[in-house]
């Protein structure tokens, strides 16, 4: 059997939905033998030691700033000299960034080279016109949604939507469950409404506070904010979100839990996942590991997360919308029922999206065809 190495190129400095995809891809690749995962990053962040414990060869580049012209040409010869001694035959830059600043770099080495779209690209921020210059000769998206737009920036590139490939988690026993709550303050018998992801306004933070404010008056609900501060301007947004649940007379029923590294493990403790985004996700991976830890979904009819909750498995309301969505919240958090039969069906349409056996055989069948084309920037 022939076995083509990939090299996969990031940048390395937060962690998000990408990194949790490269982990799964990893820890997960005896499910496609075909294909052999090495890593390529430039920064430093958790997603290096992520990736090694998961069993993943990691090759570290030197961090490359737009700013410092200097560091960019520095970082693009490590990948060349990475590349012209290592055998790879593919080699996959994912998101904007990395493939604006590596692109043309494994162009000149003569590799196939693959743009992995996780974001809406509509050729209007400064790094998607500089990675504009270098036609891919495949552009993997992660959703219809992102395919939509794609065409705005690579034209003629051939284009392929492959799911992200996510790990199914085992269902968690009542010890477990009952030592993630004792963490954080949390009793056994209330019921935990959460939300991971990045510190950022559109992931809906504030809109969620403001509906569990309509919710007072409902007994036993605690919300779990799960994620760090990793940029600057973060740490105000947090704050004001801290003020925020003062002043709706609820901060004793939220708990803020910053950034962590077992997110599964929080999912596995929760009843209920609620990220109400005011501004559109690509796709929205954490909407599908929540699915796969048995939780309903709570979101907004907006981007890429239409593609990922149906009426099966969790409720859409209107984006911004904090009525609508109090309302949503209140029957899944009284409704017991309802609940259970919104989770018994999770699981199953997580597996249904991003089986990773599944997304990295497609993965292998899209990168076989292709082969490097001239670039014409």
């Amino acid at each position: 059997m022939t076995v083509m190495r990939v090299l996969h190129v990031y940048g390395g400095t937060l962690f998000g939905g990408i990194e949790t995809m490269l982990v799964t891809i990893a820890r997960q690749q005896s499910l496609c033998p075909s294909l052999s995962h090495e890593f390529a990053l430039s920064g430093d962040g958790p997603i290096g030691s992520a990736l090694a414990a998961a069993g993943g060869v990691v090759h570290r580049l030197p961090t490359a700033r737009a700013s410092r012209p200097f560091t960019v040409w520095r970082a693009r010869r490590a990948l060349a000299r990475l590349l012209r001694t290592q055998g790879f035959d593919r080699v996959i830059c994912h998101a904007a960034w990395p493939y604006a600043v590596f692109g043309r770099a494994v162009r000149q080495c003569g590799r196939p080279l693959v743009i992995w779209v996780h974001n809406v690209m509509t050729g209007t921020h400064w790094t998607e016109r500089w990675a504009k210059r270098t036609s891919p000769d495949l552009a993997i998206c992660n959703s219809q949604y992102s395919a939509g737009a794609l065409p705005r920036v690579f034209a003629r590139a051939p284009l392929v939507v492959i799911l992200p490939p996510l790990e199914m988690p085992s269902p968690p026993c009542a010890a477990e469950r009952s030592r993630v709550r004792a963490e954080l303050a949390t009793p056994d018998s209330a019921i935990v409404i959460v939300q991971a992801g990045r510190l950022e306004a559109p992931k809906g933070h504030a809109t969620l506070l403001d509906a569990l404010g309509a919710l007072r008056d409902v007994p036993g609900w605690i919300v779990w904010q799960v994620g760090g501060v990793q940029r600057p301007f973060e740490q105000a947004y947090l704050e004001s979100l801290q003020v925020q649940a003062v002043r709706l007379g609820i901060a004793d029923r939220v708990r803020f839990a910053g950034q962590r590294s077992d997110v599964a493990r929080l999912f596995a403790a929760a009843d209920m996942q609620c990220q109400p985004n005011t501004g559109p996700e690509s796709f929205g991976l954490v909407f599908v590991e929540a699915l796969a830890a048995g939780l309903p979904v709570v979101g907004t009819r907006l981007g890429g997360v239409m593609e990922i909750v149906d009426d099966t498995c969790g409720v859409l309301v209107a984006p911004g919308d904090s009525v609508a969505l109090a309302a949503a919240l209140r029957e899944l958090v009284t409704n017991p029922a309802r609940r259970r039969a919104l989770a018994a069906a999770a699981p199953a349409r997580a597996r249904r999206l991003c089986d990773p056996s599944v997304q990295l055989h497609a993965l292998h069948r899209a990168l076989i065809p292709i082969a490097s084309t001239q670039d014409t920037a």
